[in-house]
């Protein structure tokens, strides 16, 4: 009898002579799985047809016998859902009636007080209205949750949220005070007559989309299309007709910065030392008479200031660092100071400062902001305390202490150069900030000119200040630049006197605008204000 093998369709199909004769016996197994296949002899005289494929099939000779084999008569039931576990989701958020950043932080308080864990959260757009169009704009955003609710308990969770902070639907699509949206939910699809899942309106909304793309810009959200990512989505949308920006609250009282709006204006904040040792004004303002600091602190708001930085504790290097209690002692009075006389003007008040416990008084003594240099690395309850107070806050670069950073300026360009090392630590910055809580479009970035850079360096910054706003992980937040009076303008100019660099610093002031920051922190307000004013007319329109 000869041998045969199974061979393609339309290949050679004659005998081999010179084979041997192998046949692989499969072991006795109760699952009928067959060990490997090779060579199998069967009689010539057995008919064989072809398969689909072109492959020929051999029928079995009369003697094969099948196994028997017994299975059970009832296959056990897959284990039920797991209550307890965990599951990622994204939740639209919306809102164009009344304060409507603030309806939006408190659904997302709401969230969170429910055991549906906010992890991170998109910027805030401010996108023309869709569908329905005679309404006020809308304020977007979207929030990355943990929950073990199911999709329609989920849904079930939102809407009563939404009904919780009054919300009325008259109009399909109209005017609302809040919308919570499930748009994303694990990686399932879901279809119900009240929910489905991934939502039906991502694909053509730029205002779903933009926030998503900020939290999950390569994450396929069809799981039937895994080559269709967030990002692509987003790249395939027409051009709006009119270009949608980023919104970072500053106070209840306050409009935000629009950090994407080409004709927005630069703030001017003026500096406020409580200190005996600031490396340029020190002792200025410890010794006055409460009138003559209202005073001054009247013609930082007359000359064009629309924020006041107040410090108490120096970050000069070699400056001794003074006991919480000292810097209370002298930023408190001072923000209370301005609040009791001047609350008929709209200024905004920011605390320098890398403590919590200091962060935390001056902000119920009155303070909006609060201006970290360490970006929150010096204190590690810095940032869940600000997240539990939901104010805003600036992140500052900077390596090691004040004491240290002039030893740690170096950026080697295996790990990305000067710009690149600032961009990738803020990015680690951000995230730690929304990781303790902080909602992203809470968060103002600095450069930290002067902090872990030195000389020329600081230069490069300001040349390179618009790459570092339009860095991946960084697009949309706003910028705060301190260039005001620092040592490398006077290595620059050859003026020695801090004092005296009042034109260096104007230099400096224009050259940040023209990159893009939206807040300029200066000692000079009156000059520095004329200077913002210019480049404004210049390079905002």
């Amino acid at each position: 009898m000869k041998s045969f093998t199974r061979i393609a369709a339309g290949s050679l199909r004659q005998p081999r002579q010179s084979l041997p004769s192998t046949r692989h016996v499969c072991h006795s197994c109760q699952n009928l799985r067959l060990s490997r296949i090779g060579q199998r002899q069967f009689s010539q005289t057995a008919p064989s047809l072809t398969d689909s494929f072109g492959f020929k099939k051999y029928s079995l000779p009369r003697s094969f016998k099948p196994k028997e084999i017994n299975l059970p008569a009832k296959m056990a039931s897959p284990p039920p859902p797991d209550p307890a576990r965990k599951r990622l989701a994204y939740i639209a958020l919306g809102s164009n009636l009344g304060d409507r950043i603030g309806w939006i932080e408190k659904a997302c308080a709401e969230l969170d007080a429910r055991g549906i864990k906010v992890k991170r959260t998109s910027s805030l757009w401010e996108t023309e209205p869709m569908y329905v169009l005679d309404q006020d704009r809308f304020v977007n955003g979207a929030c990355e949750v943990e929950t073990t609710l199911e999709p329609l308990a989920l849904l079930d969770a939102l809407q009563d949220i939404e009904n919780s902070l009054g919300r009325k639907k008259i109009i399909d699509k109209g005017p609302r005070n809040i919308d919570l949206d499930i748009l994303l939910y694990d990686n399932i699809k879901f279809n119900h007559e009240r929910l489905t899942i991934p939502h039906i309106g991502i694909p053509e909304r730029e205002f779903v989309l933009k926030p998503l793309a900020e939290l999950i810009p390569d994450k396929p959200l069809d799981p039937d299309r895994p080559w269709t990512l967030t990002r692509d989505l987003l790249d395939a949308l027409p051009s709006s007709t009119t270009p949608i920006t980023t919104m970072t609250p500053l106070s209840a009282h306050h409009p935000p910065i629009m950090a994407l709006n080409p004709a927005r204006k630069t703030h001017v904040m003026g500096i406020l030392n409580m200190t005996p040792d600031s490396f340029s004004d020190g002792g200025q303002n410890t010794s006055l008479e409460e009138q003559t600091l209202i005073s001054n602190i009247r013609s930082f708001l007359d000359a064009g200031a629309t924020m006041i930085d107040v410090g108490g504790q120096s970050t000069a290097p070699n400056c001794p660092e003074v006991s919480v209690e000292e810097e209370l002692n002298r930023v408190l009075p001072a923000i209370k100071l301005i609040r009791s006389h001047f609350s008929d003007r709209p200024v905004l008040i920011s605390v320098d400062t890398y403590r919590a416990s200091v962060a935390e008084a001056a902000v119920a003594a009155g303070a909006d902001i609060v201006n970290d240099v360490s970006g929150g690395s010096m204190d590690p309850e810095m940032l869940p305390t600000v997240a539990r107070l939901g104010t805003t806050i600036c992140l500052m670069h900077m390596r090691g202490t004040p004491a240290t950073m002039n030893n740690l300026a170096e950026y080697p360009d295996s790990e990305g150069g000067l710009i690149g090392g600032i961009a990738k630590e803020l990015v680690e910055r951000v995230a730690a900030a929304e990781t303790a809580g902080v909602r992203r479009w809470r968060i103002v970035l600095d450069p930290g000119l002067g902090f872990a850079k030195v000389g020329w360096q600081n230069v490069d910054v300001l040349r390179h200040l618009d790459e570092l706003r339009f860095w991946p992980g960084l697009q949309g937040l706003p910028w705060l630049v301190g260039s005001s009076r620092k040592s490398f303008i006077g290595r620059v100019t050859g003026v020695p006197t801090p004092k005296e660099r009042i034109w260096g610093t104007a230099a400096t002031v224009a050259a940040a605008v023209q990159g893009g920051a939206d807040v300029v922190r200066v000692h000079d307000v009156r000059e520095m204000a004329q200077v913002v004013a210019m480049a404004d007319a210049i390079w905002r329109y």
